[in-house]
């Protein structure tokens, strides 16, 4: 449940107006948690990073909210149970963070 806080509060931050959508997908392995969001989007070079610690993708927006540390403890916590996280993301679309978890 953590995974989906950090995920929707992230997508809430980066979306001014505009929605954030939670979709489930069910796989022969495994099952897929994607979170959309129809913000900012994030540029392509700083995809990369933001599963850093402490990276903010937007340093303009370094003093609002956000520590920083939301998708690397999602990534941290999806991986602890065998799972995997991506992003895909557009600028001025909007972001999906997706990741999978083993059914077993």
């Amino acid at each position: 449940m953590q995974v989906i806080n950090n995920l929707v509060e992230n997508g809430l931050r980066h979306t001014e107006s505009g929605e954030v959508r939670i979709s489930l997908e069910e796989r022969p392995e495994d099952i897929v948690v994607k979170i959309a969001d129809t913000g900012e989007g994030i540029p392509e070079e700083k995809l990369e990073h933001v599963f850093d610690r402490f990276y903010r993708a937007d340093s303009s927006r370094s003093g609002e909210g956000g520590t920083g540390l939301g998708l690397s403890i999602a990534k941290e916590l999806v991986e602890a149970h065998g799972g995997e996280i991506w992003i895909d993301s557009e600028p001025k679309k909007g972001t999906t963070v997706s990741f999978s978890l083993p059914k077993t």
